[in-house]
């Protein structure tokens, strides 16, 4: 055990460090995990051998759950609003169109059977939000079009999920469409359900029972999240939606010690990574993969260039149909070279292998080839391609980071805010933010050091304040702030109001 023990902590240290190095190079640190485990793996330095595909999946699921609480939990609802219906579109209509486009070319160019050229199809039609949000989130793109990604990887895992367990448990391809259709929509509906209630309830609850350590706010909020994904996998529903909205809502929730909570779950959701990829890198048999690097190229190029791109196009139609909004040609093309696959498709490929379909071990090594080469493909060009496109600058203003503590006697809420590099918060003088009469900068910590300000102390980049104010005007503050940063003292003036 001791020796165990010591290797794995071993393997997460090494883990850590290489962010650094992926953050360097605009890797996603997936690639590097599935590296480590290959190393760790029979054929690699550690001789570790592991072929049970049940327990990969079983783990697998459980990991995504994590990192999709996570997701949730981090996810700023007022900057997805505007995106969830047009996202909603992407994880439905386009997962359906990705599918088949990807399925009918695989079968005819490569000679699968049908079954297993739907069964590719599904496991790689969902995008990953790790390998996403570890590439976009360092990138300055429009609210809308962030608000997308983000969103869709979070709602598509349910129904890639639902048709890869359904294609698998059937042994020939004689699905009946509208039964199928039925039973996706039913277990969509109760796994949302579900996250509906657990989320305000769990929110309700926490912030009217006073723990007796900050420390289990984040513990209780991780269970909840688990209440959810159980509670509608014991219902025949999804628990990936399903936790996904429960944490979602908890995220967005005035809970105390929020930023602990968020903190906790990104540790989590890192854990649950490194654990999950260095796992799938040691399944993976390297002596299996150079057999199958045509047939994976192939297939990776027609997702990339035909099944993303119809997916994408025929959702865009949807969305103005439904008239839910529009995607202007930009935001089509990148939002069909930013389908990442990550950690999601590679689990989704266990799930046949593990029901001992026909075939199952190849498409699992088909989608570990696709996911290495495509992502390093992909991730490192996506700053680029917003460049030509025009949805991204450098210099731009990013969001402001806002932190808050409970002050429970006082019912009032202390945020802490950093002026980032590129807003127009600075040379505002703070009387000029125009806060509410019960709202207060009461510290700014500027180069090391600190000092009250005055009401005509001017605030520049890299300031951190410390705001004091009423939980009833939290959010108006948090919006006056924000607009604040993005048009100037004027902000009002030029119809801006922080949303």
């Amino acid at each position: 055990m001791n020796v165990w023990l010591l290797l794995s902590a071993a393997v997460v240290i090494a883990a850590i460090a290489s962010v650094r190095i992926a953050h360097r190079t605009g890797l996603p640190t997936l690639l590097i995990y599935l590296c480590l485990g290959l190393l760790l793996g029979e054929r690699g330095l550690g001789g570790i051998h592991f072929d049970n595909a049940h327990l990969a999946q079983e783990l697998g699921l459980i990991a995504l759950a994590v990192i999709l609480a996570e997701g949730g939990l981090t996810t700023n609802w007022s900057h997805v609003r505007d995106a969830v219906p047009s996202a909603l579109v992407l994880a439905t209509v386009g997962i359906a169109v990705s599918v088949a486009v990807l399925a009918a070319t695989v079968a005819v160019l490569l000679g699968l059977d049908w079954r297993s050229a739907f069964l590719l199809g599904a496991v790689l039609a969902s995008t990953d939000a790790a390998a996403v949000f570890s590439v976009l989130r360092r990138l300055p793109l429009p609210p809308r079009l962030a608000g997308i990604l983000e969103a869709e990887s979070g709602f598509n895992d349910a129904p890639a999920v639902i048709l890869v367990m359904t294609l698998s448990v059937s042994s020939t391809l004689t699905l009946s469409v509208p039964a199928t259709l039925l039973d996706t929509a039913a277990e969509l509906a109760i796994g949302a359900t579900v996250g509906l209630a657990v989320g305000p309830a769990g929110a309700y609850a926490l912030r009217r029972v006073a723990l007796p350590a900050s420390g289990l706010y984040p513990i209780a909020v991780l269970a909840l999240a688990f209440v959810a994904y159980s509670g509608a996998a014991l219902l025949h529903g999804s628990g990936f939606l399903a936790v996904y909205v429960a944490t979602l809502i908890l995220g967005n929730a005035r809970l105390p010690h929020r930023a602990a909570t968020r903190g906790f779950a990104e540790g989590a959701a890192w854990l649950a990574q490194i654990g999950l990829f260095v796992m799938l890198g040691i399944l993976a048999d390297p002596a299996e993969l150079p057999v199958v690097i045509v047939p994976a190229l192939v297939t990776g190029v027609l997702l990339v260039l035909v099944a993303r791109p119809a997916s994408v196009l025929v959702s865009s139609l949807f969305v103005r149909l439904l008239r839910l909004g529009s995607m202007p040609w930009r935001e089509q093309i990148f939002l069909s070279w930013a389908g990442l696959r990550g950690a999601v498709p590679i689990v989704l490929a266990t799930i046949p292998w593990s029901a001992g379909v026909p075939g199952a071990k190849g498409l699992f090594n088909d989608v570990f080839i696709i996911v290495i080469v495509f992502t390093l493909l992909q991730g490192p060009t996506l700053p680029y391609l917003a460049r030509v496109l025009g949805l991204a600058a450098e210099g731009e203003a990013r969001d402001l980071d806002v932190e808050a503590a409970p002050l429970e006697e006082l019912k009032a809420d202390l945020l802490q805010v950093r002026i980032p590099r590129g807003s127009l918060m600075h040379g505002v003088e703070i009387f000029e933010l125009r806060l509410p009469t019960d709202t207060m900068v009461t510290l700014v910590v500027r180069n090391g050091r600190s000092f009250v300000p005055g009401p005509t102390t001017q605030l520049l980049i890299g300031d951190q304040l410390l705001v004091v104010t009423t939980a009833a005007q939290r959010e108006t503050v948090e919006r006056r702030l924000r607009a604040v940063s993005r048009k100037g003292k004027l902000a009002g003036w030029y119809g801006e109001r922080g949303g």
